[in-house]
């Protein structure tokens, strides 16, 4: 992925809706653009410093064997490799170092400044000619590599542009421009420091002024980085010259001794101005590091914690860093298409979070093929490692998102699939088994040939309409399923009255007589739907009155407390153990005891039309014995029916 920064949005394509169309050529160009830099300055200034001066060492111990065409040759290839290799800013300071050399050690006497104007001008054309040769020529070789760079590196991953050299005086540069200005400001202190050395001089050395001015620039180092130290060194060098150098109030220097010091002064300036200043840097970055990493942990405990959506990801960018951010996703578009994507497919939002100022410059990070995110109206940039992060983490939870859903999906088909295939073996046994029954009864009451006497007939008749009753029951129960498994379940809720639907519902299980009911004349109404309670308490009534031994017919009692109606139907069967009773309510189960005779879908229908009624069904174990399913409901009103205690 590459972070990609529009400074002012005109550059990029907007789709109908309003997100970044991916990059065009223009801004592929600015960013090779910005990788158009050369050797950062403070390493290339203290190195053709040193250079210089090896020079100069060279010239003054050769006594007249390097002649001062030589030595302006030398330090013009100084120059030219620096202008080729290293930042325009750097090349500058290095011709000024590099007409010094030439001054001091074009001839004897060495290391005495003592230019004529004629020389000193040659020099500086010279210089300044090779020094704008090699910077041009340095600037094309570095685009030429920058782009060719580009093409390998985009297309295998990602690659962030450096800043020019320019920028370096910048925030991103390590150092703030707040620290910059203190830096140049606290230059301005060296004349007053001048100030003070200057009536002490009859007890101070120019090698103790030398040291004074040194710990100088050191400070405007420490303060302000690496230009405001430069500038510090060039004006002490200037200042130590004018004020100290024998002959004073001039820039000749007549001591060879006191040119090698300025020269070696302005050297050690600048390489330890370079060193602090790296130093300073890495002292600012670390800092950002610890933050981004802390950063990348609360949003790592975010997504742990289970925020794991893409949402919830941006929610955490903006909440962190302000402004707003939006995943867009390319569709419609085909694998190995244009790189700008217009031709390509459309961009669409997949999630946002905050607002993003229509005129706020716009950071694009890649996070796949497809995928991108857009971040803008930060007060502070973001780091594009860092945007990285977050386009990865947000481009997983979206793909994890998406996994789920398709789970679900599966899940619920394979559900399906469950319940179609013991409808099926349902069908195939438990309806045709009443069916055979009916047409056996039939077929043998319309046998002509056979005399059946009325005891008979009737057995057989009994035997059809017991058999339609309960192939209308699975038939019921299959329907209620399918609605419930469907979700067009809609209850019509109101008061009624447990002593009016449960005689209904007794007589709609397999006998009248068969159930006991008990219901307190003070049982309050019942909020629900009378008809699907009627069949809620049919199917709890079959159902026991299946397990139920002989002589101990089921009992259903009604209790009030608070704002709930229980409803306790027991029987004295079997009962069931703890751990197969979560599996009592699921579809087409039948658990084994014995008496059972239906397909396993009653107990299902009852707890799904009290979840729909906002009544709950828990399965207890009954003293002595035997299962008691607990219905509870909520109270409508506080009014009472009377009614016999005992039916």
């Amino acid at each position: 992925m590459t972070a990609q920064h529009d400074a002012g949005g005109a550059h990029h394509a907007r789709d109908q809706h309003g997100l970044l169309a991916p990059p065009d050529e223009a801004h592929q160009q600015h960013q090779a653009n910005a990788r158009r830099r050369g050797l950062a300055a403070h390493v290339a200034v203290p190195g053709g410093c040193a250079t210089l001066l090896l020079i100069g060492a060279i010239a003054a111990a050769a006594h007249g064997g390097l002649s001062g065409a030589w030595v302006l040759v030398l330090a013009a290839i100084v120059v030219g490799a620096a202008g080729v290799i290293a930042e325009p800013g750097a090349t500058l300071f290095v011709v000024g170092a590099a007409w010094l050399t030439v001054a001091g050690f074009s001839g004897p006497p060495y290391a005495e400044l003592q230019v004529t104007w004629l020389a000193g001008a040659r020099a500086a054309l010279v210089l300044s000619l090779t020094a704008l040769a090699a910077t041009v020529a340095g600037a094309v070789l570095r685009g030429l590599a920058s782009s060719v760079t580009l093409g390998v590196v985009e297309t295998g991953g990602r690659r962030h542009p450096r800043l020019a050299w320019w920028r370096e005086l910048g925030p991103a540069g390590g150092l703030d421009r707040r620290r910059q200005l203190a830096g140049l400001a606290l230059v301005a202190v060296l004349p007053l420091l001048t100030a003070a050395l200057v009536p002490a001089q009859s007890s101070l050395s120019l090698s103790d002024d030398l040291l004074i001015y040194l710990v100088g620039v050191v400070a405007v180092a420490v303060v302000g980085g690496f230009w405001p130290a430069v500038v510090a060194a060039v004006a002490a060098s200037l200042l130590l010259n004018w004020f100290f150098t024998p002959p004073v109030h001039t820039f000749t220097i007549e001591d060879p001794q006191n040119m090698l010091a300025l020269l070696l002064f302005i050297t050690v300036a600048v390489t330890v101005s370079s060193v602090v200043h790296l130093a300073a840097r890495r002292a600012v970055q670390a800092a950002r590091s610890r933050e981004d990493a802390a950063a990348l942990l609360e949003l790592a405990q975010t997504v742990l914690g289970g925020a794991d959506t893409p949402a919830a990801i941006l929610d955490h960018l903006t909440a962190t860093w302000g402004g707003g951010a939006e995943l867009a996703e390319r569709e419609g578009g085909r694998p190995g298409g244009p790189a700008d994507g217009r031709a390509s497919g459309q961009w669409v939002k997949v999630a946002s979070s905050g607002t993003m100022p229509p005129d706020a410059p716009r950071t694009r990070v890649r996070a796949g093929a497809d995928l991108a995110l857009v971040a803008a109206g930060q007060p502070v940039p973001v780091n594009s490692q860092l945007l990285d992060g977050f386009a990865a983490q947000a481009a997983a939870a979206l793909d994890r998102d998406r996994l789920r859903t398709q789970a679900a999906q599966a899940e619920a088909l394979a559900e399906g699939n469950r319940m179609r295939t013991a409808l099926l073996a349902a069908v195939s046994h438990d309806l045709r088994t009443p069916l055979a029954s009916i047409k056996a009864s039939v077929s043998t009451l319309r046998q002509t040939g056979v005399h059946l006497s009325a005891e008979d007939e009737a057995a057989l008749l009994a035997t059809t309409e017991e058999s339609a009753d309960r192939l209308n029951d699975l038939i019921g129960n299959l329907l209620d399923m399918s609605r419930l498994a469907a979700g067009s379940l809609e209850p019509f809720l109101r008061p009624a009255s447990i002593d009016e639907v449960a005689p209904l519902a007794r007589h709609e299980a397999e006998s009248s007589s068969n159930v006991r009911l008990i219901v307190p004349d003070e049982l309050p109404l019942v909020r629900t739907d009378p008809g699907l309670l009627e069949r809620v308490l049919a199917n709890l009534f079959a159902n026991a009155i299946a397990h139920s031994p002989a002589g101990r017919p089921p009992v259903m009692s009604a209790s009030h407390e608070g704002d709930l109606v229980r409803l306790d139907v027991v029987d004295h069967g079997s009962g069931v153990p703890d751990e197969l009773k979560p599996r009592m309510f699921e579809p087409f189960e039948r658990l084994g005891r014995g008496g059972g005779t239906g397909v396993g879908l009653g107990l299902a229908v009852a707890k799904g039309f009290l979840s729909a009624m906002g009544g709950t069904v828990t399965p207890l174990d009954t003293p002595g014995g035997g299962l008691t399913m607990r219905v509870t409901l909520p109270v409508a009103t506080p009014a009472k029916m009377p009614m016999a205690a005992d039916q």
